[in-house]
Parts: structure tokens; C-alpha cells; sequence
């Protein structure tokens, strides 16, 4: 492709200089041609009025006081009736630009020029025009290799990441030419490779998943099925096979799960539930940790409020902030419930030096951390927030106060103000 950009570049070229230098050429050497006929007649002119000014004057006409009137490169013949004729300079042996002007008196007056001075004017000029084509050929030329660069290695480049797409290797490049054409091909490459990166992340965490949620329900099948083999007792056999279709109808719950999951990981996972079960559960499993650290976790705000999202989830989103609080925190660490509008929301908060000034638009941000942690699990937790429809927020730096947003349920009892434990 780079040899046929050169070539056609070239060849539009050439066909231009063609048509347009040999245009300029005849131009020029007609324009050359004239303008020296035009001078000789020019100079015929003015020696005839030289020569009439002097016989109307008497004066005398002698080859030295012409000499002076004309091109030393040109030859004059004056000729005067009852005289002999008078000649300047050589007169030219080739062809010759000839003219002659008359007089009134019968005077007449012959200049000529030879035809190679034109010739050699034609020829400066076809050299000036060469130059000038031999100058648009090599800039054609370079322009013709860099347009070739400019287009063939981008077109290498997005042959490469097509070909790292094939070979499994999904990550865009992001790599943009200047080119229209070339940047929407790239757009596009890098959004299939994006689709497939998320295709491959959602094959790996199925398979992680399934692996992990299927060992249990299989091994407690093999573990059904080794009894029936075992024993010839028909009611043991029978209550053993019911068992095993339980854990077959689980397995093929687990299974359908996974792949609702796989295909969109929002739904089908979101339920109400009692916010304060899964307050309490965390209050109780952390509470242990926070004694041997010499610290105290509380809660406090309303309760019998009712949420919709998975409580396995918020739970895992209370657990990553109270255990941020537990390793970067200080002092006591209180969990509040509270209602805003038609949200829940629960902010945990503690009493040590908070996030940092220049981390708190990053904080959840993977490994973005303030200490040497992995700077995880503030990003996990927003994810699993966002996957039930709620959101997480840190509200204030210094002290830090986290909200945990879920979408609420009007209860139908009472709500109260639960004290402080």
C-alpha cells in the first residue's frame, strides 16, 4: 500500500508538471520571441529618428555616432538615398530577428538581431522551469513517503490490536491517529475489545462462582447417592433419594442463579428486608474485635426501618466501613440510621483523624488507600452498594462519616428513636 500511495501520488504529479510545464513552456518561449521582436522594432524605430533628426539638421550621419545608438549585440544598416549605406556591428550569419523602419526622405534603417540570443533566453528559462519541476517532484516525493507513513502505520497498529484481539489479549489501546477514518476504526476496536474484556471478567467470575457455590451442593449429593449404594433397606433407599432431588433442585437453583447473575449482575437479587437485623449482626460480629483493640462500636438512630437490597450485600458494605474504622479509625465507632426522603440510610462514623485532604475525591478508587492496605475494599463495597441500586458516599472528611444509601420501604408499624447502646 505505502509503494502505491508513492506511485499514484507521483503520477498525478508528473501528469501535472506535464500539462502544466509544457503549457508555461510554450508560453514563455512565445512570450520571448515577441518581447525580443518588440525591442529590435523599438530600436529601428528610435535609429530612424536618430537619422531624421540629424539630415533635417544637416548634421552628419557617420557609423561612430550610430555605434553609439544601438545594442553593441545587434547589427544596423542605414540607408540614404545619394549615399553610400552605412553598418554598425556584425551583422548575424544565422537566423535573424529582423526590422526596418522608413523615413520621410526616402531613408531607410535595418536592424537585426540573431536568433540564438532568444535561444538562449528559452533555454535559462526552460532551465528555471526544469528546476522548478525537479523541486515539485522530490517534495511530491517526501510528501507522497510521509502521507504513506502517516496512513500505512496506523493501518499496521490497528492490524496489530485486531490481532491481539484474536490472540485473547483485550485491552483497548486508546491510541487515536488524526485521521477520521482511522480513529472510528480505532473507536470501534477498542469497543469490542472493552465488550470482550467484560465478556472474559464475566466468564472468569462465573467460573470462580460455580466452582465455588456448586462444591458444596455436589458433595452432599455424592454423599446421598453413596448411602442408596450402600445399604438395600427400601425406606432408607427412598428417603435418601428424596434428599438427593432437595440438593439437585438447589443445585439447579445455584445454577440458575449464576447465570442471572452472569448475564446482568442487578437483578434479580434485591428483597426487603429488616435493616436492623443486619445492623445488629454486624454491631454483634464486630464488637469482639473493637474490645481487644480497646475501642467501642455502637448504634444508634431509628429503627424498624425496611430496605430493598440484598442483606448479604449491605451487610458486606457495613463490614468494609466498620472494619476501615477498626484499622484507620480511632476512638468509638457509631453506626446511625436515619431517613432521607424515600432512602434509608445508614452512616457509620468514628472519632480518628479522618481521609486525607488530597484522597477524598479518590478514596474509592482501587488502591487508593491512606495507609499500606490494598485499598480495596472501599471500592468493593461501593460496587455491591451500586449493584442493589443504592450508593455509597463519604459525606465528611475529618471526622470521616460514610452514608450507606438503600431505597426505603414505609413500615408498617411505628418507627421510634432506638438510645444509644
Amino acid at each position: 500500500m505505502r509503494r502505491r500511495l508513492i506511485n499514484s501520488t507521483l503520477a498525478v504529479v508528473l501528469v501535472v508538471i506535464a500539462v502544466f510545464g509544457v503549457s508555461l513552456v510554450i508560453v514563455e518561449t512565445r512570450t520571448i520571441s515577441n518581447s525580443a521582436q518588440e525591442s529590435v522594432d523599438a530600436e529601428a524605430f528610435r535609429l530612424i529618428s536618430v537619422v531624421e533628426s540629424r539630415l533635417l539638421g544637416a548634421e552628419r550621419i557617420t557609423p561612430d555616432v550610430l555605434s553609439e545608438q544601438v545594442d553593441p549585440t545587434r547589427y544596423a544598416r542605414v540607408e540614404i538615398p545619394g549615399r553610400a549605406p552605412i553598418e554598425v556591428g556584425e551583422r548575424p550569419t544565422d537566423g535573424v530577428i529582423r526590422s526596418t523602419e522608413t523615413g520621410e526622405q526616402g531613408e531607410k534603417v535595418t536592424v537585426e538581431e540573431s536568433r540564438s540570443t532568444v535561444t538562449r533566453e528559452v533555454g535559462r528559462t526552460l532551465l528555471i522551469i526544469g528546476a522548478v519541476a525537479l523541486l515539485a517532484i522530490v517534495s511530491a516525493v517526501l510528501l507522497a513517503v510521509r502521507q504513506a507513513n502517516r496512513l500505512t502505520s496506523p493501518l499496521t497498529d490497528l492490524a496489530e490490536t485486531a490481532e491481539r484481539l484474536g490472540s485473547g489479549d483485550p485491552r483497548p489501546r486508546h491510541k487515536r491517529y488524526g485521521v477520521t477514518e482511522l480513529d472510528r476504526v480505532a473507536d470501534v476496536l477498542d469497543s469490542s475489545a472493552e465488550r470482550i474484556a467484560r465478556m472474559l471478567t464475566a466468564e472468569r467470575r462465573l467460573a470462580a462462582d460455580a466452582s465455588h457455590q456448586l462444591r458444596t451442593p455436589l458433595t452432599a449429593l455424592s454423599m446421598r447417592i453413596e448411602e442408596i449404594s450402600v445399604t438395600d433397606d427400601p425406606d432408607t433407599v427412598k428417603e435418601e433419594a428424596n434428599i438427593a432431588l432437595t440438593q439437585v433442585e438447589r443445585l439447579t437453583d445455584v445454577v440458575q442463579r449464576l447465570l442471572t447473575n452472569a448475564r446482568d449482575p442487578r437483578t434479580g437479587s434485591a428483597v426487603v428486608f429488616d435493616l436492623d437485623e443486619v445492623v445488629k449482626q454486624q454491631i454483634e460480629e464486630w464488637r469482639p474485635a473493637y474490645r481487644s483493640a480497646g475501642r467501642a462500636v455502637v448504634c444508634s438512630g431509628k429503627h424498624g426501618l425496611e430496605a430493598v437490597g440484598t442483606p448479604g450485600a449491605v451487610a458486606q458494605v457495613l463490614a468494609a466501613l466498620i472494619e476501615n474504622s477498626l484499622m484507620h479509625g480511632g476512638g468509638t465507632v457509631a453506626l446511625r440510621t436515619r431517613v432521607t426522603g424515600n432512602q434509608v440510610v445508614v452512616e457509620v462514623t468514628d472519632e480518628g483523624p479522618g481521609v486525607p485532604a488530597d484522597l477524598g475525591a479518590r478514596i474509592f478508587e482501587r488502591t487508593i488507600s491512606g495507609r499500606n492496605s490494598t485499598g480495596i475494599g472501599l471500592a468493593v463495597a461501593r460496587d455491591l452498594a451500586e449493584a442493589d441500586g443504592g450508593r455509597l458516599e463519604l459525606l465528611q472528611q475529618q471526622p470521616p462519616v460514610f452514608a450507606l444509601f438503600l431505597s426505603r420501604v414505609v413500615p408498617s408499624r411505628k418507627e421510634s428513636v432506638r438510645p444509644v447502646r
